[in-house]
């Protein structure tokens, strides 16, 4: 059987754009993309703490070292500008491999999305 888990969380950054006539996806910087392990094309749960929109979209691939978080495309519309949101992924694998596997957590500043 298998299950799916959590398996990268970026959390709380704050939304640094919102660019409704893009391609639909949401820019991630590269820096924090390596740190919670995810990678471009990579199916994505976005959620906006600030009015509790809840999406699915894909990464693209930010500026190194920019905290770009850009909600692109239909997406757009569910973000305003320094809304703090919280992207997760999620893998599926078998039950017992499951209870081993270690999701990549990381908790960036919100004021910059640097890593701390």
């Amino acid at each position: 059987m298998n299950i799916e888990v959590i398996k990268s969380k970026i959390h709380k950054v704050r939304v640094t754009e919102a660019n409704l006539h893009y391609v639909g996806s949401v820019t991630i910087d590269e820096d924090l993309m390596d740190a919670a392990n995810l990678i471009v094309h990579e199916k994505v749960q976005v959620v906006n703490i600030n009015n509790g929109e809840r999406f699915e979209t894909y990464v693209i691939k930010g500026e190194r070292g920019s905290g770009s978080i850009c909600l692109n495309g239909p997406a757009a519309r569910k973000v305003i500008v320094g809304d703090i949101v919280i992207i997760m992924s999620y893998a599926s694998m078998d039950f017992e491999e499951a209870k081993l596997f270690k999701p990549r957590f990381i908790f960036p500043d919100s004021a910059t999305n640097s890593i701390v």
